[in-house]
């Protein structure tokens, strides 16, 4: 997913906010339990106030993310 998450944020660069977690660091606890982590990889597209849209568990296809940004990115 690397690759397919990595040319996304390089194509919405400045429109979308990209942010990874790392799910073995403490740190990222309050997160893992505020989205219900359960399943490598997870994605949450949140909006402009930080409320989740959709949420994506495992493989996903670029498109399928870009359907959901068109959603959120303003006009």
């Amino acid at each position: 997913m690397a690759p397919v998450v990595h040319g996304l944020e390089a194509e919405y660069f400045g429109q979308i906010e990209f942010s990874y977690l790392d799910i073995e660091d403490p740190l990222v606890e309050p997160f893992k339990q505020e989205f219900s982590f359960s399943y490598q990889p997870m994605f949450v597209l949140l909006d402009s106030n930080g409320t989740p849209v959709k949420t994506w568990l495992g493989a996903v296809p670029a498109a399928e993310f870009e359907a959901e940004f068109a959603k959120v990115i303003a006009p």
